[in-house]
C-alpha cells in the first residue's frame, strides 16, 4: 500500500480537489466516520487514524460517489487490528433481488409465458368468484409447510377467469419455500412430444415431471391425445405422483365428468375403462374447485 501522503497527493493531482489537508479534514468531518471514531475511541489514537486515511477515503468516496462495480454493496468501517478497514456487505435490496432470482430458478415454466415468474400470491385479487379457490390455496400452503405430501387442487371454470394466473401466484409462493415447481401447458407439451424422439430425452423429461416437488398442469383437456400420449406419458406421470403422494394441480375448462369423456376418446379409439382409470388418479391427486367470473383477458 502506498503511503497516505502519496495517495492523497495523487488524488489531488488527478481530480484537482484541493490540498491534502483539506481532503483529510473533509473525510474526517463525514458524519458516518465521526460516528465510527466516537464509537471506537477507546481503540484509537492519532497514529491509527493517520495510518487508516486511505481506507477512510475509500469509505468516504463510496458514500458520495459509489463505484458501479460495487453496486448492491455498501461500505462498512471496522477495526482490523491497529487499522480502520473497509469491508462491503450486500444491501437489503440486493439480498431481496438475489432471493427473487433464486426463487425464479425453482420454478420451471414449460411452454408458458415468462411473466408468470413475477406473479405474487399476496397480490392476487380476492373477490367472491375466487374466494373458495384462494382459501383452499392458503390452506394448502399452511399444511405444505408441515408435510409436503398434500392433495392439490383441480381448478375448473370458463376461459379467462384467472385460473392460470392464480396458480402462478401459488407456484411462486411454493418456490419461496425452496421447493421445485414445474408448471407446464399440457396441450403444447403433448404436441411437442415427438420432438424428443430423435434425442432420446423423453424418459428424462417424464421422470423430472413425475418427481418434482409440485407439478401444475395447465389447460388439461385442451390437448389432442393419442393412446400413447394418454397412457404412456400422462398416465405414467400421474401414476408416479399418486404413488408418491406428490402435490399436483390442474387448470381446465372441464369438470371431472367432461375430462373423463375427453380421456376416453383418442385419435384412433374410444376406451372408457382407461379413461376412468386415469380419472381415478386425477381425483386422488386434486380436489375440484370451481372458479367463476368474467373473462379477465378482455381488452
Amino acid at each position: 500500500m502506498e503511503p497516505i501522503g502519496k495517495v492523497i497527493k495523487k488524488i489531488v493531482e488527478e481530480r484537482n480537489l484541493g490540498n491534502q489537508e483539506q481532503i483529510q479534514n473533509e473525510v474526517l468531518r463525514e458524519p458516518q466516520i465521526q460516528l465510527f471514531l466516537r464509537k471506537h475511541q477507546d481503540q484509537l489514537n492519532s497514529a491509527i487514524v493517520k495510518n487508516s486515511m486511505t481506507n477512510l477515503y475509500e469509505y468516504y468516496s463510496q458514500l458520495h460517489k459509489p463505484n458501479q462495480v460495487l453496486k448492491g454493496y455498501r461500505p462498512e468501517l471496522f477495526m482490523n487490528g491497529k487499522v480502520i478497514d473497509v469491508r462491503y456487505t450486500p444491501t437489503e435490496q440486493k439480498i431481496e433481488n438475489d432471493h427473487e432470482r433464486a426463487v425464479k430458478k425453482n420454478l420451471k415454466l414449460i411452454d408458458l409465458p415468462k411473466r408468470l415468474h413475477d406473479v405474487k400470491f399476496s397480490e392476487l385479487d380476492v373477490d367472491e368468484n375466487r374466494a373458495v379457490a384462494l382459501n383452499e390455496m392458503n390452506s394448502f400452503l399452511k399444511k405444505y409447510k408441515q408435510d409436503p405430501h398434500q392433495r392439490g387442487l383441480y381448478l375448473t371454470g370458463n376461459f379467462g377467469v384467472g385460473k392460470t394466473y392464480m396458480l402462478a401466484g401459488l407456484a411462486n409462493q411454493i418456490t419461496s419455500m425452496n421447493r421445485q415447481v414445474i408448471f407446464l401447458h399440457v396441450p403444447t407439451f403433448i404436441a411437442s412430444l415427438s420432438s424428443h424422439f430423435n434425442d432420446n430425452t423423453l424418459q428424462d423429461e417424464i421422470r423430472k415431471i413425475s418427481d418434482c416437488d409440485v407439478l401444475i398442469l395447465d389447460d388439461i383437456g385442451a390437448e389432442s391425445l393419442s393412446q400413447w400420449s394418454r397412457d404412456d406419458v400422462l398416465g405414467v406421470i400421474l401414476q408416479a405422483r399418486m404413488d408418491n403422494v406428490l402435490p399436483t394441480f390442474f387448470s381446465t375448462n372441464f369438470d371431472f365428468e367432461k375430462l373423463e369423456a375427453h380421456f376416453a376418446e383418442t385419435r384412433n379409439a374410444i376406451d372408457p375403462v382407461k379413461a376412468a382409470r386415469l380419472m381415478q388418479r386425477v381425483k386422488f391427486l386434486a380436489k375440484e374447485v370451481v372458479v367463476s367470473g368474467e373473462d379477465r383477458r378482455k381488452f
